[in-house]
């Protein structure tokens, strides 16, 4: 996560919460959910925030929630943060945001990281992704396809490759069909290895 997600962030939280604000004058401070399967928040958007004027504890409060890599705990996480009333939740990778999708249409969803944001249900379209939710995605097969090409140029005798996958993220399985269909024109064949855990 960089600078920009962070400013990015912000700026919807902004959104969200300032028609309240101006409403009610109160000086509510604003309170961030962020859920990811990771045990920390990337420290770029403490850092953009910052940068802005916001300091963690006085002026913006952080709910953190980490699945520490059991993502089968980010449900009850999602769920947590809705309870916790934020006013807007920042996610990390496409399983936290799909989370936090099914626990609430009405809180504003951003996602700091996701890969294939259409394929994988969360917004209608780029253009217009509808609903609560917004971000950016990470979708880039062509930069798989380069590496699996500077692999091949590096090591020119490899002819199989292994992709560890975990068939339930949908970024993973697009990048993996992807690499099955470029790779025979490389002379490699891609197989796939289920992985769940570390």
């Amino acid at each position: 996560m960089n600078k920009k997600i962070a400013v990015f962030a912000l700026g919807v939280l902004v959104l969200a919460s300032g028609s309240q604000a101006q409403a009610q004058q109160s000086k509510k401070i604003p309170r961030i959910g962020f859920l990811s399967a990771a045990p920390s928040i990337d420290p770029a958007l403490l850092e953009g925030l910052h940068d802005l004027g916001y300091v963690e504890g006085k002026t913006i409060v952080i709910e953190h929630r980490s699945a520490e890599g059991k993502l089968e705990r980010l449900p009850e996480l999602a769920a947590e943060l809705v309870r916790l009333k934020v006013d807007i939740i920042v996610t990390q990778g496409t399983p936290a945001a799909q989370a936090v999708k099914k626990a609430t249409s009405t809180i504003p969803i951003v996602m700091a990281t996701s890969g294939d944001p259409v394929g994988s249900g969360l917004v209608a379209s780029l253009a217009r992704p509808g609903g609560n939710v917004t971000g950016l995605s990470l979708l880039a097969t062509d930069v798989e396809t380069k590496r699996l090409e500077l692999l091949k140029e590096a090591v020119s005798r490899v002819s199989r490759v292994a992709y560890l996958s975990n068939s339930d993220i949908v970024p993973e399985m697009i990048g993996l069909k992807n690499l099955q269909l470029v790779g025979p024109a490389l002379g490699v064949t891609v197989e796939a290895v289920e992985m769940r855990g570390p």
